[in-house]
């Protein structure tokens, strides 16, 4: 098969999958064509989306690749949704952000950084398929600890973890003062929520 092949290929796949595809899925799939061949076709068709400015971008988010509706678009997107999209409460937003930064993370760890119960929270954010159980700690008790899922990376548009702002970034955002200690966030709970705001306030594209 040519490159104009593989890059057809490509982008009927991505098209029709329902969520990112990793590069070993798409190797497994299109056997025909060496790793090389198909990263270079994907390299194409991202360049194709950003010359002729459609509608769609290709990215590269929750280790895979998908097709996404521009940012910039989002508010005409929501227009075709016949209802409000769902919105998280602050309690939510707080919650989330804990536990993206410190996973693997226990709910009375949690708690101790919100200074409130958050058994109503964590369930919530678990049938969201937000987060979901790593598994117990070693410790007295053995609690369940909790990390974020692929669903998070794909709601809010990160390639990995790794694309997570720093703590850094987000106090300059917030215009907060810079914690000596990057990677923590603050003990005092009534300082959570500059820190969520500008790291997943809104709703993603889809």
């Amino acid at each position: 098969m040519s490159s104009l092949d593989c890059k057809a290929l490509l982008e009927g796949l991505l098209f029709v999958a329902d969520g990112p595809l990793s590069m070993d899925r798409l190797v497994s799939i299109l056997h025909e064509f060496e790793k090389q061949e198909l990263i270079a076709a994907l390299d194409e068709l991202r360049l194709e989306c950003e010359r002729n400015a459609r509608g769609i971008v290709l990215a590269e988010v929750a280790g895979g690749y998908q097709f996404r509706t521009r940012p910039e678009h989002a508010e005409v997107m929501r227009r075709l949704q016949r209802s409000r999209p769902s919105k998280f409460s602050q309690s939510a937003l707080e919650s989330l952000a804990i536990i993206a930064y410190r996973q693997p993370v226990t709910r009375a760890e949690i708690e101790y950084l919100r200074g409130v119960d958050c058994g109503g929270v964590v369930k919530t954010l678990l049938e969201r398929k937000l987060i979901r159980i790593l598994g117990k700690k070693d410790v007295p008790g053995r609690p369940i600890v909790y990390g974020t899922t692929r669903e998070f990376l794909e709601t809010f548009n990160l390639k990995n973890l790794n694309a997570l702002p720093t703590l850094r970034e987000i106090q300059d955002l917030a215009e907060l003062p810079v914690y000596e200690e990057q990677g923590e966030l603050p003990l005092d709970p009534s300082l959570s929520a500059p820190f969520v705001q500008p790291l997943l306030a809104g709703e993603p594209e889809s």
